[in-house]
């Protein structure tokens, strides 16, 4: 298998280096380095985790790993504005389903994960956001206490700003 190599702009590979000397041993370091790898790029790519992997002194399995078990990293290129809805039990109990439905709806997509033609949207069905207390939970940076029609004004009014 032929190797592609994975490139980072100067300032993002020495944010690596000051995250790497906060910790007595790199490879500690694989989460930050892999959150300014996507800060970078927009999602971790093989390449990608192949570098980290090379970057920390850790193996592909392990930098792998780490990617695909926290919800946080996309494995995939998203949308500028990527949905993740949480549906696990807490969330699911108080509407998740009716919001992830409207998602689909006014997104038109289809699936579990998917982006929209223009790339606007990108939309993921997430098992648990650790925001339980104040279900149904949207994305890492947490809108709660949602309902189908407030759903739809976040839709409408990412779409007002579009691309910005």
């Amino acid at each position: 298998m032929e190797r592609t190599e994975e490139r980072f702009s100067e300032k993002t590979l020495a944010l690596m280096k000051e995250a790497i000397a906060e910790y007595p041993r790199k490879e500690s370091a694989i989460l930050p380095v892999m959150q300014l790898v996507q800060k970078e790029k927009g999602w971790v790519s093989e390449a990608s985790m192949r570098f980290v992997a090379e970057l920390l002194g850790v193996t592909e399995a392990r930098a792998r790993e780490v990617a695909t078990f926290y919800t946080m990293f996309h494995l995939a290129p998203v949308g500028k504005y990527h949905l993740q809805v949480c549906t696990n039990i807490s969330c699911s109990l108080r509407g998740a389903e009716d919001v992830y439905r409207v998602c689909k709806e006014k997104l038109g997509l289809e699936g579990r994960k998917q982006v929209t033609p223009d790339g606007l949207f990108s939309l993921e069905e997430v098992e648990c956001l650790a925001a339980c207390e104040k279900a149904p939970a949207i994305n890492e940076n947490y809108r709660m206490d949602l309902d189908p029609a407030k759903m739809g004004e976040i839709i409408e009014g990412c779409r007002r700003k579009g691309g910005r």
